[in-house]
């Protein structure tokens, strides 16, 4: 019976964090996985795509299916391979250090550490089970910490990701929420980016009241946009809001006829776009500028793409339920249940494919900074959860 150990574990996490892969420079390590995967008798193969509305950019995502032979669930397991760019401020190598159980490193929880659990997962579980009920497409992709989650958002326009029974994002739950390990999140906020333009009249800065400064009520609104009255999800809290950018420039000596704040706005189920705006209206009337201004949502690839939806499940739904009662089963204690606070590819699983979507994975600290890490035994963890929740579900 193979199983998996923490050497392995070990081994995979500091080949993959030791290959840099900033979003939109994943190819080298998008290349190691799926030579991995072939090189352990799993069949893996490319899905490329093309945004051509926004960026250009032209990636690749990963896709390994797994096929029974007889109906059952299909299960879709998700990662991404990219990480954040390097920051300033490392005091261990970002390319892997081991200290104790910590893996140090850039992505080492963000989320490398959730591909390793899934990879060593799926090949536990090859070697064992041979003959199997239902289906698993387990999918490592690009761009996700780059904008609009363009691999995962491409993989469900693209078709891959049809009737799904049940999605696993093995993002580093634990080390998101800061409770111990196990942690399983059974939701997110989703979010908007967008923009409020502001447009003045120029004069000379000797005579301001000749002009209409767009810089002064750009600021007269950012105040008020402090006074949202945001609603409350009994599960997801509230939402929120962070200026993100200002721009604006009067020259040397004049008013400034033009400004623009960038906004991103955290979202809770029952807001989108229209509630957006009109709070942002509100705000704006209450600011009582006299300026023109315009509200603008950020271009997107398409549609589906627009935003990231906030979603919620119970935990009662059959699938997540027999999930919940692996990771206890596993970890010998009770897992706790969180929401996730910001967005990722786990909004578009759990919000655009009409199934329930958990978020499970390592324990760690410093995502997107510096000295980021992972605790080694909860990647092992994580693996053993997905491979004994994939054994309960589709080899009954």
């Amino acid at each position: 019976m193979y199983k998996i150990e923490k050497e392995e574990t070990t081994n995979l996490l500091m080949d993959l964090v030791s290959i840099e892969s900033p979003y939109f420079e994943e190819d080298a390590v998008m290349d190691y996985v799926y030579n991995w995967f072939h090189k352990h008798n799993m069949e893996a193969v490319f899905h490329e795509y093309h945004e051509e509305k926004v960026t250009g950019f032209q990636g690749r995502n990963i896709i390994v299916q797994l096929e029974g032979e007889k109906p059952g669930p299909t299960i879709c397991l998700n990662g991404h391979l990219d990480t954040v760019k390097l920051c300033n401020g490392w005091t261990k190598n970002p390319k892997g250090e081991i200290c104790e159980d910590r893996l140090y490193g850039v992505g080492a929880l963000d989320m490398k550490s959730g591909c390793a659990a899934t990879m060593l997962a799926l090949k536990a579980f090859t070697k064992n089970h041979k003959d199997f009920n239902g289906k698993i497409i387990s999918t490592y992709v690009s761009v996700e910490e780059g904008p609009y989650g363009m691999g995962t958002n491409s993989l469900i326009e693209d078709g891959y990701l049809e009737n799904i029974d049940f999605s696993i994002i093995t993002e580093p739950s634990a080390g998101f929420t800061g409770k111990p390990f196990p942690d399983i999140c059974l939701g997110a906020r989703g979010g908007y980016g967008l923009e409020i333009e502001f447009f003045g009249v120029s004069a000379h800065a000797a005579t301001p009241e000749l002009g209409v400064n767009a810089a002064e009520a750009a600021s007269k609104v950012i105040c008020e946009l402090q006074n949202i009255d945001y609603i409350e999800d009994p599960y997801l809290g509230k939402g929120s809001l962070c200026v993100v950018a200002v721009e604006c420039d009067g020259g040397a000596c004049s008013v400034p006829d033009y400004a623009k704040i960038k906004l991103f706005r955290h979202i809770v189920v029952g807001e989108n776009e229209k509630s957006i705006t009109e709070e942002i209206e509100k705000a704006v009337e209450r600011a009582g500028i006299t300026c023109k201004y315009a509200i603008r949502f950020r271009e997107a690839p398409s549609e589906g793409s627009r935003g990231f939806m906030p979603y919620t499940i119970t935990g009662e739904e059959p699938l997540a339920k027999e999930f919940i009662e692996t990771v206890d089963e596993v970890c010998e204690k009770p897992a706790s249940k969180s929401y996730f606070q910001s967005i990722g590819d786990f909004n578009y699983l759990g919000s655009r494919l009409g199934a329930p979507a958990v978020i499970f994975g390592a324990a760690g600290k410093n995502y997107h900074g510096s000295d980021e890490y992972t605790e080694l035994d909860s990647v092992v963890k994580t693996a053993q959860v997905v491979y004994a929740f994939l054994e309960k579900i589709l080899c009954a």
